[in-house]
């Protein structure tokens, strides 16, 4: 298994920027695939975008399409997910997650290893 630590969170003005990091210890990243969640409270935890390890194809939900942006650098065993266009929607504490098997990207349960969370915070 990683072990996954987020980074970059922050408060952000509505229409800003942030990106976020993940950064995984322990072998064999390139044959994970990675994931980002995000949870707002009193909400249940939801995908917001994937990247496999295989052809690196990239999934994201509908709503961020065109604003965020995930990739990953497996020399530095690191997948970031680039916010842009921030809207007070997506004000929620965001998870990294990686899994080794599955077919549905979406599917938390597929999720073998999970970071401990940044919070983002999107004012208006």
């Amino acid at each position: 298994q990683v072990q996954l630590v987020e980074s970059g969170g922050g408060l952000v003005q509505a229409g800003g920027s942030l990106r976020l990091s993940c950064a995984a210890s322990g072998r064999a990243f390139s044959s994970y695939g990675m994931g980002w969640f995000r949870q707002a409270p009193g909400k249940e935890r939801e995908f917001v975008a994937h990247v496999s390890w295989s052809d690196g194809t990239l999934y994201y939900r509908n709503s961020v399409k065109g604003r965020f942006t995930i990739s990953r650098d497996n020399a530095k065993n690191t997948v970031y997910l680039q916010m842009n266009s921030l809207e007070p929607e997506d004000t929620a504490v965001y998870y990294c997650a990686a899994r080794l098997y599955g077919s549905r990207p979406s599917s938390i349960s597929e999720y073998d290893c999970w970071g401990q969370g940044t919070q983002v915070t999107v004012s208006s």
